[in-house]
């Protein structure tokens, strides 16, 4: 891998970001208004319900955008043969990922810094654990959903096909990373699944950051996501077609 060739494919994936002003909307303004709106519903109901599921929001929203946008991206490059020219030039195909990851990245970072003011500074999320850590656990999430995003566009023909994988690969995990059932109290099967789930991971470090101040176990678990995210571009790259059949 070629860090100046790395970098400048995460350079030209910014500027193409910079002029789809629609793209950029859905990545850094959508993520805030879905967890105003979750605090909307339940302030009147249960004012508390929100600080259980606050945290959760903030590592479910980041992945679910960032799959979405990075798969469509990164197929709609492949499709159009943009990505056999890339290809074609001396730039490998791990060059390639990690250019789009870290680009993504510089712009999770910033949709992780909303998220987190929004709900820590005006929705009133209560934080135990110091707060840039919860941006970091915010970013890594965000991480993740651009891996399995640039993993599974591989195996997609078209852009419809990129978003019909996420009812297969990211809304199992959203049913069982304890948003709607606490992970301890899931069935022993159903529990061993979500354990070999990087998602579940990514809940319990937001939770936790927002009832203990040790950040130890916080640590642990973005190391988890991090593998999950360091694989999933992995295998990206020993898939990665260069253009679609």
């Amino acid at each position: 891998m070629n860090p100046r060739t790395t970098l400048a494919v995460a350079h030209r994936v910014l500027i193409q970001l910079r002029r789809d002003r629609r793209t950029l909307a859905m990545l850094l303004v959508l993520p805030c208004i879905l967890i105003t709106l979750m605090w909307w519903m339940y302030d009147d109901a249960n004012p508390l319900l929100f600080d259980r599921i606050g945290p959760a929001l903030l590592a479910i929203f980041p992945v679910i955008v960032m799959f979405l946008v990075t798969s469509v991206t990164t197929l709609r490059e492949r499709s159009s043969g943009t990505l056999e020219r890339l290809l074609a030039m001396p730039m490998g195909k791990l060059d390639f990922l990690v250019g789009y990851a870290i680009a993504f990245g510089l712009v999770a970072a910033v949709q992780s810094v909303l998220a987190v003011a929004v709900s820590v500074g005006l929705l009133g999320l209560d934080l135990a654990g110091p707060l840039w850590l919860l941006t970091v656990v915010a970013v890594v999430d965000a991480v993740l959903g651009s891996a399995l995003g640039l993993f599974v566009s591989a195996f997609a023909q078209t852009e419809f096909q990129a978003v019909q994988f996420m009812p297969a690969l990211v809304i199992p995990q959203l049913l069982l990373c304890g948003l709607l059932v606490p992970r301890p109290l899931l069935p022993d099967v159903l529990g061993a699944i979500s354990d070999v789930l990087p998602l579940s991971y990514a809940v319990d470090a937001m939770q936790h950051l927002t009832t203990s101040s040790a950040t130890g176990q916080v640590w642990r678990d973005i190391a988890v996501v991090a593998v999950f995210a360091a694989a999933g571009l992995a295998l990206g790259a020993a898939t990665l077609r260069r253009r679609t059949p």
